[in-house]
């Protein structure tokens, strides 16, 4: 199932310029998405070059990995500064641990360091919550904020796959529940323990998904970051 965007993908993105961090992950299929959406798509890798975008994407990958490859590139300050200046990030699966202010369960490394992250929701999520590669699911979710793609019949619910996703065990003040996984249309139920889990949220200017939008051709979520970057989400 895929969806078309809202308007013409030469008008909805024309003009901005998104930055996909590409240190690792499926940064690639992210970069296709905005580029769909008529905006320019570039891989950051280097601190310069997060001065001269509209919004970032985080994509799906090993949190681990990519917050490691970030103070490799000495990308990692200057990131946590400009999301802390407002720039518009949207995080998909590696990139919601990324963005959450709390990991409940964190990687650590030899020394016994807990993993970090960059930060900026105030969220806590849970790493590989609903299982590993083998556990992956799809499902059909009513995600809030998409009004603008209603048709006649309202507005379709997104088709999400989810591969060793988190989902949010907390969410502060301030930030809003987009969308949950309901344990009676998961196959997943076991894991769910009959609670709907968080799987979307925003606060502001940050955007975060468990699922991966970039992999089934769902193009709404993209369009809203694209929307919430031009003042009008």
């Amino acid at each position: 199932m895929t969806n078309p965007l809202s308007d013409a993908p030469s008008r909805v993105g024309s003009g901005l310029r998104i930055g996909v961090l590409a240190l690792q992950g499926d940064f690639r299929e992210h970069i296709h998405a905005v580029e769909a959406a008529g905006a320019t798509g570039v891989g950051i890798r280097r601190p310069s070059e997060l001065d001269d975008i509209d919004g970032l994407i985080i994509p799906g990958g090993e949190s681990t990995t990519i917050d490691k490859l970030s103070r490799i590139f000495e990308v990692r300050d200057p990131l946590q500064k400009r999301i802390a200046e407002g720039l518009p990030v949207y995080g998909s699966c590696a990139g919601m641990i990324l963005l959450a202010n709390e990991i409940a369960d964190p990687a650590t490394d030899l020394d016994g360091n807990p993993q970090q992250t960059f930060g900026g929701l105030d969220i806590t999520v849970r790493r590989n919550a609903f299982g590993r590669q083998r556990e992956s699911f799809e499902t059909d979710l009513d995600f809030k904020s998409l009004d603008f793609s209603a048709g006649e019949s309202g507005v379709d619910p997104v088709h999400a796959v989810f591969i060793r996703g988190p989902w949010v065990e907390r969410v502060g003040p301030g930030v809003e529940v987009l969308a949950q996984v309901d344990p009676d249309h998961a196959s997943h139920t076991a894991t769910l323990h009959g609670v709907a889990r968080i799987v979307a949220v925003r606060s502001g200017q940050l955007l975060a998904t468990s699922f991966h939008p970039e992999v089934t051709g769902e193009k709404r979520v993209h369009e809203l970051f694209i929307r919430m970057i031009r003042g009008e989400a």
